[in-house]
């Protein structure tokens, strides 16, 4: 799947399908736990397709999930004002708005901590 925009007709929950089935390695594995924890985090979170990419919001942008050959990343689109007790984020440390976590395979998902995360970028998001 090339980035860009989605193809006509599809509804971006396919198009993240389509993702994850196309990956056919880890990265396709971590992208779709890292979907299935948001979904858990956040049952009412809004699953979109922008910039060629999978886009989680819910009253505002949560975060994206991006795959690069080494990692798959999600960015967080008001990370640097979310408290990160568990030090999570690992990436995009410099930024004044946005922070990344890169997930590389064989690494194990601190769930609880992740979905700690997911709840205040929402609540965050809803406080605006």
């Amino acid at each position: 799947m090339k980035k860009g925009g989605p193809p006509r007709g599809k509804a971006p929950s396919q198009l993240i399908d389509a993702r994850i089935k196309e990956l056919g390695d880890w990265r396709g594995k971590m992208l779709g736990r890292l979907r299935a924890l948001i979904k858990e985090a956040d049952p009412e979170a809004v699953e979109e397709w922008k910039w060629g990419i999978p886009v989680w919001s819910h009253d505002g942008l949560i975060c994206t999930g991006e795959v690069y050959r080494s990692v798959v990343k999600t960015t967080f689109a008001k990370g640097a004002s979310l408290k990160d007790p568990s030090r999570l984020f690992n990436s995009s440390l410099e930024g004044n708005t946005r922070r990344a976590i890169d997930f590389r395979e064989g690494e194990k998902i601190n769930e609880k901590a992740l979905k700690a995360l997911i709840r205040a970028a929402v609540a965050q998001n809803k406080s605006r």
